[in-house]
């Protein structure tokens, strides 16, 4: 057995009490049904088989047609996706675990192909060099259209109806999918955002928009219930870039602070990038100005989240693709027990293959006394 107590203590964030403090990370699956971008059947079970985690935040899910831009990814929005989330917020409950919606627009992160012919929308009409996912195969990204001022406080609207209704379908909470190049992420950063009226310009001024979004969604669930994630090293992702990140991060963190947010979780780095050296992380400086719980995301393993919590760098760790792949991941954490070998190319294709069929280590060891 490893010694692992800070991973594995029980933390308070109120009114929620977590079993321990590993989280499961937001991990795009892309195995929603083609109708209607409803939860597949099978989320229920993937995500009940995780729910040993302290924390589990769902893959990030539109808060509207307009927010789309990969293909089989689910939705907060209708009716049927309501009813299919509800299925898989019994499921983790019943298993004794808590569960977040991570909300999202994706911005210009998309196609007109997912909007009729029309063109996504942005702060601005800047596009970038990358390719999306679209029914019919990979194609070149647009530029997108800039949104229109009056246009704004209707998206804040798509994320306040999108918070009812993950209430209505069963959630404990919602994160805001601030990162990674989407919508809120394009408002913030001075590289996609060149608006001239109150949402641009100004640090402040970008920070306007995600801002409202935060404290519409507060007014729906309690300000205690609402995360927000950021990645502030995490570029050029989806075009992305910031001439200041330390302090337009350290604004909106020292902000969504005084909103009364109950998580800010921060991503250090993404799939295909290096963790930044500690002299280079900008997460302590948001850790200092955010004064509710603190998630650090990336590259983390069992000691180095420990080391993390114990030297006061963050209060929760959140884990990607070791509890995609090992659904019992704080039990191999606590008997120090190997991973499961990842398979990657069912990261986003295979139905259950890849999805809800990665071994318990209960499991391995039934299928070894049968073998025996």
């Amino acid at each position: 057995m490893r010694n692992h107590s800070n991973l594995l203590s029980r933390f308070g964030l109120p009114p929620l009490e977590l079993k321990n403090r590993m989280v499961m990370a937001p991990m795009t699956r892309s195995r929603a049904l083609l109708d209607g971008n409803v939860p597949n059947p099978l989320a229920a079970l993937y995500y009940a088989q995780r729910a040993s985690a302290g924390l589990i935040i769902t893959e990030a899910t539109q808060v509207s047609p307009q927010g789309v831009g990969y293909i089989r990814t689910p939705g907060m929005h209708s009716p049927a996706q309501v009813a299919g989330w509800r299925k898989v917020t019994e499921a983790v409950h019943a298993g004794g675990g808590v569960i977040f919606a991570q909300l999202w627009h994706v911005g210009r992160v998309s196609h007109p192909d997912f909007h009729g012919g029309s063109l996504p929308v942005a702060p601005s009409a800047i596009g970038y060099e990358g390719e999306v996912f679209t029914f019919e195969g990979k194609k070149r990204v647009v530029t997108p259209r800039a949104l229109e001022t009056e246009e704004i406080p209707g998206i804040v609207e798509q994320f306040r109806h999108a918070a009812e209704n993950a209430r209505e379908a069963g959630f404990d909470g919602v994160e805001l999918h601030g990162s990674n190049g989407y919508l809120l992420d394009q408002f913030l950063r001075d590289g996609a955002n060149q608006r001239a009226d109150r949402y641009g310009g100004s640090i402040e001024n970008r920070a306007r928009f995600p801002l409202e979004v935060a404290r519409a969604v507060a007014g729906v669930w309690g300000a205690e219930r609402v995360g927000y994630r950021l990645s502030p090293q995490s570029f050029p992702y989806a075009g992305l870039t910031d001439s200041t990140p330390s302090e337009t991060f350290t604004h909106l963190a020292r902000e969504l602070g005084r909103l009364g947010l109950g998580y800010l979780h921060v991503t250090e780095a993404v799939s295909g990038q290096d963790v930044p050296s500690p002299e280079q992380r900008i997460s302590p400086l948001l850790r200092k100005a955010f004064q509710g719980a603190f998630i650090v995301n990336g590259g983390y393993d069992a000691p180095t989240g420990e080391a993390a919590l114990a030297m006061g760098d963050a209060d929760l760790v959140a884990y990607g693709v070791p509890f995609l792949a090992n659904p019992d991941l704080p039990e191999r954490f606590r008997h120090g027990a190997p991973s499961n070998p990842v398979d990657a190319s069912t990261f986003f294709t295979g139905e259950e293959k890849g999805y809800t069929d990665y071994p318990t280590l209960s499991d391995v060891s039934t299928r070894a006394r049968t073998a025996s």
